[in-house]
Parts: C-alpha cells; sequence; structure tokens
C-alpha cells in the first residue's frame, strides 16, 4: 500500500477513487482511498480541523464527519489519530488520509476495490481555508507589532520581525473564518528578552496596529498558494503568499485561500485573561462575491 496521495492542496473538492482499506469502528467506520481531496486534522499539532463531506456510489451514500490522519503497519494494523504509536516516517508504517463516516460499520458497496466518489464541503473548506491563511497573516502582523519589546535577537519569522509567534505560540484553534492563538508570557519568554510588563500597557495601541497592517495586507489582493514537496500526504507542504513586505513562507499542512481578494477585512482582538496569557482572536469577513 502506498501513501494517499492528497490534492487538496490544489483546492479540489471532489475526486473519483478506489477503496484501499475499509475498518468498522464504534467511533465511525474508517475508508481510505488511494487519492482524496479531503484535508485531515493533524494528529501532532490539530489547529485546523478535517474536510466533512460525503462518500457515494450511485444512490448509496455516507456522510464523512471528519477526515483523520490514519497509518497502516506491514502486518495490516490499522490506527487512527492519536492512537498512531509511531512518529511520522518511522519504518514500517504507511501513512494515509482516513475518511471517518457516520456508520459504525463499512457499507458493503464501499469494501476495498470498491471506485467511490468523494465530495468535500466546499463552503466549510472556504470559510477554514480563510481561517487560516487569515491565523498566519495575524500572526505576522503580531510579530511587526510586538517587535520594538524584545531587548535581544529571538530569531525572526518568515517577514523578518522578531519571531513572538515562534517563541510564545501554545495552541492555535482554527475555524471557519477565523481563528484562536494562545501566547504564553512565563519566565522563558521574559529571559529570552521579551518586555511583558511593556506589552500589557499598550495592549490597545499594538491591537491598533495589527488591524491597521492586516487592512492593508487584504487592500493589496496578494498571492496565496500551498506549495507541496510531492502528491502524498507525507510530503512536505508550505503556505507562500506574495505580500507588499516581500514573500511569507511558512511550512504548514492546512488550506489556505488562493487570494487576499478572498477577503473583505481580516481583524484581531488581544486580550490578557491573565499576566502570563496573550489571547488573540482573529475573524476573517469573505470578500461578497
Amino acid at each position: 500500500m502506498n501513501p494517499t496521495a492528497v490534492t487538496f492542496p490544489q483546492r479540489a473538492t471532489t475526486a473519483e477513487a478506489p477503496v484501499v482499506l475499509a475498518v468498522s469502528s464504534p467511533d465511525g467506520a474508517v475508508i481510505v482511498v488511494d487519492e482524496t481531496p479531503f484535508h485531515p486534522v493533524d494528529h501532532t499539532w490539530p489547529d485546523q480541523p478535517g474536510d466533512t463531506g460525503s462518500v457515494r456510489i450511485g444512490e448509496e451514500r455516507v456522510d464523512v464527519v471528519e477526515a483523520v490522519m490514519a497509518a497502516v503497519s506491514d502486518d495490516g494494523v490499522l490506527a487512527v489519530g492519536g492512537d498512531i504509536p509511531v512518529k511520522r516516517g518511522a519504518e514500517g508504517w504507511t501513512w494515509l488520509v482516513g475518511h471517518r463516516i457516520d456508520t459504525p460499520a463499512v457499507p458493503a458497496w464501499a469494501a476495498p476495490g470498491a471506485t467511490v466518489v468523494l465530495d468535500v464541503d466546499g463552503a466549510r473548506r472556504d470559510a477554514l481555508s480563510r481561517g487560516h491563511t487569515g491565523c498566519h497573516l495575524a500572526s505576522l502582523a503580531l510579530d511587526m507589532a510586538l517587535a520594538d519589546l524584545w531587548r535581544k535577537a529571538p530569531g525572526v519569522d518568515a517577514l523578518g520581525s522578531p519571531d513572538f509567534e515562534g517563541r510564545a505560540n501554545q495552541i492555535s484553534r482554527i475555524h471557519e473564518d477565523g481563528a484562536i492563538d494562545d501566547y504564553r508570557l512565563g519566565k522563558s519568554l521574559r529571559k529570552a528578552g521579551f518586555d511583558t510588563e511593556a506589552l500589557a500597557a499598550s495592549l490597545v495601541d499594538r491591537e491598533v496596529r495589527i488591524n491597521a497592517q492586516l487592512a492593508q495586507w487584504v487592500a493589496s489582493g496578494a498571492r496565496s498558494v500551498v506549495e507541496t514537496d510531492g502528491a502524498t500526504i507525507i510530503d512536505h507542504r508550505r503556505w507562500r503568499c506574495e505580500l507588499p513586505e516581500g514573500e511569507a513562507v511558512i511550512p504548514c499542512g492546512g488550506t489556505h485561500v488562493s487570494s487576499l481578494a478572498e477577503f473583505s477585512s481580516i481583524s484581531v482582538t488581544l486580550e490578557l485573561p491573565t499576566p502570563q496569557l496573550l489571547v488573540m482572536t482573529t475573524t476573517t469577513v469573505a470578500a461578497q462575491s
């Protein structure tokens, strides 16, 4: 068995492919095909939810409740999501995209060897793509807005700003047309040279700066693309955006818009629920078609 080929980096939302593996489960049966347009949730960094949609043959159809990462051992053991016991690339395992469906048993018509049609919920995919692109842009704008708060060089981000995102981000949760990012403002960050007290004192001003920068980027209509090193789910992917300040390139396995012209706006709010936690909430609004 080969790793699953994926077409979501090219923004595909439908495909026809043969089933190569199907396993029943009380949590929902899992169907694997040789090529899929579905983007799976990454079990190691589950920032973007997996795609939903359907698998069908003719009038027969089941709903896909979420696309997930899966791996099968050389002796045929299938592991899904957080149950995968090895790191990506481990010897003796093949990496796959699983389509978890809304029934515990595999339908007879979706057994291995059958050719099925896969349809992604395109509206939801588009909204998640806007949320993911908006999340990256907000992080870059955040780094720019906080650049003067560093007393030491922490390394740089994709646009050359001091990398607050890389140093402090704890978790990123992407949803339809938005994202929520948590940043830890602990001792290690202060030792690295970041002035957390000055951030707290100027939070409103920082938010204004970020939103002004995001408005400029949306107005630019910059090109956005997912680049891949190969056709399978295990090949490296990265997001590239041609911003006025230069090309931003960030390793990323998610989905994205093709142009910032797809946004009407991107905006953020900043909150400090505790002195040790910064929360950035990103909201995107789609351009009117």
